[in-house]
C-alpha cells in the first residue's frame, strides 16, 4: 500500500511541469496577474493533493486494518472533545493560509493605479465597441468568420467563431486600464491568457489591468450568456511593440480622415452594392440572414419587406435610430457614413427587391449633422465641398493634430472668421482685436475679458485660457495662447480622470453620471462648478478632487467642461480661484 501511494505521488510531482502545456489545466499566460493566478491556482492545487492524501491514506488504512475479517472491534463513544476541536482548528488554519495568497492576488488585480493606456470596452448585443480615451480612436468589432461557415457550406477555418474584422491592438509591457460596460444586456469580456473575466452591466464601469509580457495575437470570447448570438461575440487583442502600436494609431487615425474625404464623393451604385455586402454579411446578416429571409418574428426579413422596398426616409431613419421596444438597435454610432448609405442602398436593391434607391455618403453625414431628413436626402456630392463640410459639422474645438498644414489652413479659413471684440479688464478698458468662432460671428456677441480671470465669450475655436496684465493691454497672441495651452491640458485631465464616467464627448451615461454638454454645471455659475469638482456631491456618484489633483489640473479641467463640447463659456479658471475655493467650506 505504502508503495502504491509513492509512487502515485511521484507521478504527479513528475508531471506539474507538464500541467501548463494542457488543456486540462489554467494557462500560465502573459501578463502579471496570469502568472500570479497560476501560481496561486497549483499552490492550491497542491494543498488539495495533500489533504486528499492524507484523508484517503486513513480512510484505507482504516478499511483494511480495522475491517471486521481481522477480528477488529468498533470503539463505542458519543463524544471526543479533543478530536472535535482539531479537526475543528486545522481546518480553519488550512483556511486561513490559503486565503493570505488569494488575498494579496486579488489586491493586485484590482490595482489600476499608474495605467499608461486607458481602453472602454462595451458590450453590444452582438459585438465589442472598443474606445481609446487618450488617443480618440473607437471602433467595432464584429464577428469575421464567413457565414458560409456559420451554415455549415464551407469547411471550417482554424479559427472558427475566434476571429474578428477589427481586431483590438496594443503595446506589449505597457500598463492598460480597461473599463468595462454594456450597452444593452449583461456580458463579459474574457480573456484566458490575461486572466481577465469582467462583467459588462449597463449602467456600471467595472475595471481590469493587462500588462503584456511578449508579442502575439491572444483570443477570447463574451463568457456571459447574452442572447441568441451569444457564440457570436469573440475577441481578439493583439500585442505589438510600441513602435508598432505608434504606426497603428497612426493608421486609424489616418483612415478616419480618409473616410471623412470618401463621404464627401459621389459613389456609384456598384461601388454602394459591393461595399454594402460587405458590411450587411459582416453586420446584419447574423439576424436578418445572408438571404434577407430574417427569423421571424424577433428578425424580420427584409426581402420584400415594406422597410426595404417602401419610403427611403423610413428606412433610412431605421437603420439610423433604430425601433424602440424591438431588436433592432440604432446604427448610427456604430457605423460610418459611407457604411450606413452601402448597407441601406444594398438592402434596397438585394434580395430581389431591386428598387433602384441610392443613398450617397454625403446624405447621410448631413443626417448625421443635424439636417432634417428630407433635406439630408436631397442633399447630393459636390453640393458640400471639404472645407464647407467641415464648418457645418459639430464644431471641434481646434484642427486636428494630424492634419497637414494645408487642411489645417483649410480648416480655419472656412470655419473661423475675425471680427472686432471689446476686451474689458476690472482696472482699464482696452480694445484688442481677436478672431471669433463662427458662431459668434453669427450672434454678433463680444468678447469679454476682466482681470477677476473670469473670461465670458472666450473665441470656442481657440478655446483657450486667459490671464490678463493687471494695467497693461493684452495682446492677442498671448489671449490665444494661454487659452489653447489650458485647453490642451485641461483635455488630458478630462480624458485621463473624467472621460470614463462623463463619455470623451461630455453626454455622460445618464442617470448616474449626468451630462456636462449643455448642463447647469458646466455653463452656470463658475463658483458652484469649482465646488462641485473639488468637494463632489454627497449621495451621488461624483467624488471630490481636491485631494486627487493639484491646482493646475483642476483650473485647467474645469476650464476645458466650460468651453468643450459647444459649452462656449469662455470661463477662465486661475489657480488663485482654485486655492480660494479650497479654503471655503464645501457645499452640500
Amino acid at each position: 500500500m505504502r508503495s502504491l501511494q509513492s509512487t502515485l505521488f511521484a507521478l504527479l510531482v513528475a508531471s506539474s511541469t507538464a500541467y501548463a502545456d494542457t488543456t486540462l489545466n489554467l494557462t500560465s499566460g502573459v501578463t502579471p496577474i496570469s502568472h500570479d493566478v497560476y501560481e496561486l491556482h497549483m499552490t492550491i492545487f497542491w494543498i488539495c493533493v495533500v489533504i486528499g492524501l492524507l484523508v484517503f491514506g486513513v480512510m484505507f488504512y482504516s478499511i483494511i486494518n480495522h475491517r471486521k475479517s481481522k477480528g477488529a472491534k468498533p470503539a463505542e463513544f458519543h463524544t471526543h472533545p479533543w478530536l472535535e476541536i482539531t479537526w475543528t482548528i486545522v481546518p480553519a488554519i488550512i483556511l486561513v493560509l490559503m486565503a493570505i495568497p488569494a488575498t494579496k492576488v486579488l489586491f493586485n488585480m484590482n490595482n489600476t493605479e499608474k495605467e499608461e493606456i486607458n481602453i472602454k470596452i462595451t458590450g453590444y448585443q452582438w459585438k465589442w465597441r472598443y474606445e481609446y480615451l487618450e488617443d480618440g480612436i473607437t471602433f467595432f468589432s464584429n464577428l469575421s468568420t464567413p457565414q458560409d461557415q456559420l451554415h455549415n457550406l464551407a469547411p471550417k477555418g482554424k479559427y472558427y467563431l475566434r476571429e474578428v474584422d477589427h481586431p483590438v491592438v496594443v503595446p506589449i509591457h505597457k500598463k492598460i486600464r480597461l473599463l468595462i460596460t454594456s450597452n444593452d444586456v449583461n456580458h463579459a469580456w474574457w480573456v484566458p491568457d490575461f486572466a481577465v473575466k469582467q462583467d459588462a452591466i449597463a449602467g456600471f464601469i467595472n475595471e481590469a489591468w493587462v500588462k503584456i509580457d511578449k508579442p502575439g495575437i491572444y483570443r477570447g470570447q463574451c463568457a456571459e450568456l447574452c442572447g441568441i448570438n451569444h457564440a457570436f461575440m469573440p475577441i481578439v487583442v493583439i500585442a505589438t511593440t510600441e513602435q508598432g502600436y505608434k504606426d497603428w494609431v497612426a493608421k486609424q487615425k489616418g483612415e478616419a480622415t480618409q473616410g471623412d474625404t470618401e463621404a464627401l464623393r459621389a459613389w456609384t451604385m456598384k461601388e454602394l452594392m459591393d461595399n454594402g455586402e460587405k458590411v450587411y454579411s459582416r453586420v446584419c446578416a447574423a439576424c436578418h440572414q445572408p438571404g434577407g429571409v430574417g427569423l421571424p418574428p424577433t428578425f424580420p426579413a427584409l426581402k420584400g419587406s415594406q422597410i426595404a422596398t417602401g419610403p427611403i426616409t423610413d428606412h433610412v431613419n431605421i437603420v439610423f435610430n433604430g425601433k424602440t421596444g424591438t431588436a433592432m438597435q440604432a446604427f448610427k454610432s456604430q457605423l460610418s457614413d459611407v457604411e450606413l448609405a452601402s448597407i441601406i442602398t444594398y438592402e434596397r436593391n438585394a434580395f430581389g427587391n431591386s428598387t433602384g434607391t441610392l443613398v450617397q455618403p454625403i446624405a447621410i453625414k448631413a443626417l448625421r449633422d443635424g439636417k432634417s431628413m428630407e433635406e439630408a436626402l436631397a442633399t447630393k456630392p459636390g453640393a458640400m465641398p471639404a472645407a464647407a463640410a467641415k464648418a457645418a459639422a459639430p464644431a471641434s474645438d481646434a484642427p486636428s493634430a494630424d492634419a497637414t498644414p494645408a487642411a489645417a489652413a483649410e480648416t480655419q479659413a472656412a470655419t473661423v472668421q475675425p471680427v472686432g471684440a471689446l476686451v474689458k479688464t476690472a482696472t482699464s478698458t482696452t480694445t484688442h482685436e481677436i478672431p471669433a468662432t463662427t458662431e459668434g460671428a453669427a450672434s454678433g456677441g463680444v468678447t469679454t475679458i476682466t482681470t477677476t480671470t473670469t473670461i465670458h465669450h472666450a473665441p470656442a475655436a481657440l478655446q483657450k485660457a486667459v490671464e490678463p496684465a493687471k494695467a497693461e493691454p493684452v495682446s492677442t497672441d498671448k489671449l490665444t495662447s494661454d487659452l489653447k495651452s489650458a485647453m490642451e491640458r485641461g483635455e488630458k485631465v478630462y480624458t485621463s480622470t473624467c472621460a470614463v464616467c462623463h463619455q470623451p464627448t461630455g453626454t455622460g451615461m445618464p442617470p448616474v453620471f449626468p451630462a456636462l454638454k449643455g448642463s447647469q454645471i458646466a455653463t452656470g455659475p463658475l463658483e458652484a462648478h469649482i465646488d462641485r469638482v473639488l468637494n463632489g456631491k454627497v449621495g451621488t456618484a461624483m467624488m471630490a478632487f481636491k485631494d486627487q489633483l493639484n491646482d493646475q489640473d483642476l483650473a485647467d479641467v474645469i476650464t476645458y467642461e466650460r468651453n468643450a463640447w459647444g459649452n462656449n463659456t469662455g470661463t477662465m479658471v486661475s489657480l488663485d480661484q482654485i486655492k480660494a475655493a479650497r479654503q471655503k467650506p464645501s457645499t452640500p
